[in-house]
């Protein structure tokens, strides 16, 4: 038996925790050495040994009922064999990675036979307290899972607009997820839909809209039609419109940005083509003139104005999404100077370059560089300009979806939270 469980890395975020003399900065833990017992117990033992309980899950009287709440929300991970720690672990951490990952000790180890380690670092959920974990597991634990509160305030029957024998068209409420985070795939649409409906078989996702934004979302109630749906997707023949609540008017027609490829928010885009960005594409079919949300609306969805100087009319655009990436019209209208009225990740970067014109290094006002490095540091001011993901609402509603021209399949929303 090789040792006991040894913290090994982490990430920057989230509280501190010391666990067998390894003080850890971290959203999650990561264990490898792991004895041969049951990941209940290896769980349990880490947050005793942290004098520690993670908080916002369920009421459980014991430690054990806590990691059972977070197996069931699917913030625990496992490999078999740990990937390679990152450049900020400690030399004591290294010296655990290279012990538990000797080609000596994998060669001994039975689970990985036939297998590359590249194949054997793949992390899998554990979705049962009862799992077993083998020596020189990796394991993952979520100790603070990211929550959806409102998905226990909704009366989720009367979102659903649509039950078929191969779909479920769902309203979506503001702050739920689609189909849950990668630490938290308990508190979704898709699982509180399913269970509203008393299925038997769990709906499953095949599109994605942002936690902030409501409206139209399209479930399958098969793996086929799944399949079906993203194909229809590839092929666009989905159709969706959107309306956006807007701090400045916005002209009619077709607007153009290309978008940098990342992983991470914010997106940024540019007005001119850039070898390697994607085409964002969305077309202003109307915009008119409507009342600012009042401040017992704004404190309702939790909208943050973030300094906008005028309040008293805003601007409701109605959208044609022609091309879908992550957070695009939501982008591509901050860019124009006409942010989306909540969005406390875009507006605050739209209201500098409004405020300055020219800090943003991809506007209409963008100034030349003398150098690669003088424009790197450009970008990376103006990435800091932006804000974080809002907490609960933003002014935009994904309010029709059709497929198949719109001859049997098109559904619209209900009226948005700003009316």
């Amino acid at each position: 038996m090789l040792g006991n469980p040894i913290a090994i890395g982490a990430s920057n975020l989230g509280p501190t925790l010391t666990l067998s003399g390894h003080r850890v900065r971290s959203n999650h833990v990561l264990i490898i050495g792991a004895p041969a017992i049951r990941r209940r117990t290896l769980v349990s033992t880490l947050i005793k040994k942290a004098n520690w309980a993670p908080n916002c899950v369920s009421a459980s009287p014991s430690v054990d009922g806590y990691v059972a709440d977070l197996i069931r929300f699917g913030a625990v991970y496992y490999a078999l064999v740990h990937p390679e720690p990152p450049a900020t672990a400690t030399p004591e951490q290294v010296h655990n990675y290279k012990k538990f990952t000797s080609p000596h000790l994998l060669k001994q180890r039975e689970s990985l036979k036939g297998k590359t380690v590249q194949e054997a670092q793949k992390t899998f959920r554990i979705t049962h307290i009862d799992e077993q974990v083998e020596v020189g597991t990796y394991l993952r634990v979520y100790v603070h899972p990211r929550h959806f509160p409102r998905c226990y305030e909704i009366d989720w029957k009367s979102r659903i607009l649509a039950v078929t024998d191969s779909y479920v068209v769902l309203d979506k409420p503001t702050g739920t997820s689609v189909g849950g985070t990668s630490n938290n795939i308990e508190e979704s649409c898709a699982n509180f839909a399913t269970r509203a409906l008393g299925l038997t078989s769990p709906l499953l996702t095949t599109h994605q809209i942002d936690n902030c934004t409501e409206g139209c979302v399209v479930m399958a109630r098969t793996e086929d039609y799944s399949s079906i749906f993203h194909e229809k997707i590839r092929d666009k023949k989905v159709k969706k419109l959107y309306l956006a609540l807007v701090a400045a008017p916005v002209s009619h027609g077709i607007i153009t940005h290309y978008m940098r490829p990342a992983k991470l928010a914010p997106r940024i885009v540019s007005e001119e083509y850039v070898k390697g960005w994607q085409l964002c594409q969305l077309e202003v079919l109307d915009c008119k003139e409507v009342t600012w949300p009042n401040a017992i609306i704004e404190e309702k969805y939790e909208i943050k104005d973030c300094g906008w100087p005028v309040k008293n009319l805003a601007y409701e655009c109605k959208i044609n999404l022609l091309t879908g990436r992550t957070h695009q019209i939501r982008a591509q209208l901050a860019a124009c100077g006409a942010p989306i009225i909540g969005d406390s990740m875009y507006m605050p970067a739209a209201l500098a370059e409004l405020t300055k014109p020219g800090i943003s290094p991809f506007g209409k006002c963008r100034r030349e560089y003398s150098n690669e490095d003088e424009k790197n540091i450009a970008v990376e001011n103006w990435i800091s300009l932006h804000g974080k993901e809002p907490s609960l609402a933003i002014g935009l509603q994904a309010c029709q979806v059709s497929w198949d021209d719109g001859d049997k399949h098109a559904y619209e929303a209900g009226s948005p939270w700003w009316r």
